[in-house]
C-alpha cells in the first residue's frame, strides 16, 4: 500500500529526531516497514569516509536511525547498476555497491540518478499504519514525482 510513496512528518513529530522529515518508503508489508529521509543531508561526503576517501565528494543523506554503520542506496539506472529491487516508478532500492561506487567515481551516476544514505529508517508490522492514522506522518505522492 505505500511502497514508493513518499511520506512527511506533521508538528506531531517536532521535537524528534523525525521533525521535518520526508521518507521514501521502500518497503512496506505484513512484518514491517522501511525506508530513507531524503530530505536531510548528513555532516560529510562519501570521500569523507576513510574507505571512500578516493570517491569524489558526493552527496550523503541522513536516511534514518537504525544501522548508521552502514551506506544503503536507491537508484533510477539498473541498466548500470545490477542486482537492485524495484521499489516503483523506476526507483531501486540497492543492488551492486561497487558498480555504483564505479559509476561515481567515473561521473556517469549524478545525485539525480542515486542517492546514498547512512542508516534507514524502520518500523514494526503495523507501527507505520498507527503513526499515519494518529496523524505523525502525511502520505505524499509516489516516487515519480519526487524524482
Amino acid at each position: 500500500m505505500f511502497t514508493g510513496a513518499f511520506i512527511q512528518s506533521t508538528s506531531l513529530l517536532d521535537g524528534t529526531n523525525f521533525e521535518q522529515s520526508t521518507i521514501f518508503i521502500t518497503e512496506y508489508n505484513t512484518t514491517g516497514a522501511a525506508g530513507f529521509v531524503v530530505n536531510k543531508l548528513f555532516g560529510r561526503t562519501l570521500n569523507q569516509l576513510e574507505e571512500f576517501k578516493h570517491c569524489p565528494a558526493f552527496q550523503l543523506y541522513e536516511g534514518g536511525p537504525v544501522d548508521q554503520e552502514h551506506l544503503f542506496f536507491i537508484h533510477q539506472r539498473p541498466d548500470i547498476i545490477t542486482g537492485g529491487t524495484l521499489v516503483a516508478n523506476k526507483i531501486y532500492v540497492g543492488g551492486d555497491f561497487k558498480q555504483a561506487v564505479t559509476h561515481i567515481n567515473n561521473n556517469t551516476l549524478n545525485s539525480v540518478d542515486i542517492k546514498l544514505f547512512i542508516g534507514y529508517c524502520g518500523w514494526d508490522s503495523t507501527e507505520l499504519d498507527a503513526e499515519i492514522a494518529e496523524g505523525s506522518w502525511v502520505v505524499l505522492g509516489d516516487g515519480e514525482v519526487f524524482f
